[in-house]
């Protein structure tokens, strides 16, 4: 059988639109920095043209031999290099904010973490379809089998949440293993059960960090009057925080949405991207691209991912192979959840949480590690019968 050809080539349509969109949205960076003009779409053009010959590669592979094998390579490699970075000294890691997240290699700086979130979602799809049994009527027998998972999560927690200062990417694996492990076969009540502790996790993870609590008054401050107008005054009153520092990226995010109007100021022509937008080709790419195309060029958009989604879980649904369905629909939630947390954020929905959107953010260890996990998804879209 066939690979999907729809999900290879939506996946490269995405991909030359964040290439397109690393020239046209970095003319004020590339100045500001002192940069050569085409510093950032060289780069992006060379992974670009790098992760599209990967997911053509992969996907050629027969998943019998080389599907369990990539993924355990990816999982292990990954897992020991978040480790061990956090030991190395300054001169193999970049260092931000105190975290350590990028490993540096001759040519190119890794973020290890986004190759781990492939690995981690292809562990949990092979475990899942060994130890999880459909149709457990004990709640605590399921508790005793997921028990080693909550021990597993809170390393990745530790690794990622604690050491990298990271919560964002917490978040998109939590919702993974959450939803993974529910469709593998665990209960209603177990589900439910999970997402109340995940939630107060979360919620004792904000309070513990001064920085996280900031964000989120940050972000208050600026939903605030509209959330508190439907309230009495009295309870809004209460609820009312006043924050010193302005949101300033969310206001200028929304400024450039609302700028690009119906039909956009066209390619190259957006202003907030000048100084304003300092994100605006990484976290929050889709701003910009809101400015420059418009509300028609960021339905485009929406609805080659959708396609996406649509065609991962479609394979998941139809797959034989437990494993196999398991990591699609793993897949699904990697890409789906990065691309709401990130168009939430940037529109003040919730707070920003510093997560790019799969294939069109400037970055080279987002692409190459969502490509990897498209080529695997292509790969085994040939045990498929659609």
């Amino acid at each position: 059988m066939a690979v999907d050809k729809t999900i290879f080539f939506v996946t490269v349509a995405l991909i030359i639109l964040g290439i397109v969109f690393s020239l046209s949205l970095t003319t004020y960076t590339t100045v500001h920095f002192g940069y050569f003009e085409l510093h950032f779409f060289i780069r992006q053009l060379i992974v670009g043209l790098f992760s599209i010959s990967l997911i053509w590669a992969i996907s050629r592979l027969d998943p019998d031999k080389y599907f369990n094998l990539l993924g355990f390579t990816i999982f292990l490699i990954f897992l020991g290099l978040m480790t061990l970075m956090h030991f190395l000294p300054e001169t193999y890691v970049t260092e931000v904010g105190g975290a350590k997240r990028w490993v540096k290699l001759p040519l190119i700086s890794l973020a290890p973490v986004e190759f781990f979130k492939v690995g981690f979602i292809f562990f949990l799809s092979w475990s899942f379809s060994r130890k999880i049994e459909p149709g457990v009527d004990k709640l605590k027998d399921e508790f005793l089998t997921f028990v080693p998972y909550v021990l597993a999560f809170g390393v990745v927690v530790y690794l990622i949440a604690i050491m990298q200062n990271d919560i964002g990417q917490v978040i998109v694996l939590g919702t993974a293993l959450a939803v993974m492990a529910f469709m593998a076969g665990t209960s209603t009540r177990f589900f439910m059960f999970a997402m109340l502790s995940a939630i107060i996790v979360f919620i004792v993870a904000i309070v513990g960090s001064d920085h996280r609590v900031a964000r989120v008054l940050s972000w208050w401050s600026n939903i605030q009057n509209f959330v508190l107008s439907f309230l009495p005054d009295a309870i809004a009153d209460r609820l009312r925080v006043e924050v010193s520092e302005a949101p300033y990226q969310i206001t200028n995010s929304l400024y450039a949405i609302k700028n690009g109007g119906f039909f956009g100021e066209g390619l190259g022509n957006g202003t907030i991207k000048l100084g304003y937008l300092t994100e605006v080709h990484t976290d929050f790419v889709l701003a910009g691209i809101a400015e420059e195309l418009g509300l028609l060029g960021i339905l485009f958009v929406i609805i080659l991912f959708f396609v996406i989604i649509f065609r991962t879980l479609k394979l998941s649904n139809r797959s034989e192979n437990k494993t196999h369905s398991l990591f699609a629909l793993g897949v699904t939630l990697l890409i789906g959840t990065s691309l709401f947390i990130n168009s939430f954020g940037i529109t003040g929905i919730t707070p920003i949480k510093g997560i790019a959107v799969p294939f069109l953010s400037y970055g080279g260890s987002s692409l190459l590690a969502h490509s990897i996990a498209i080529g695997m998804v292509l790969m085994i879209s040939k045990k498929v019968q659609y």
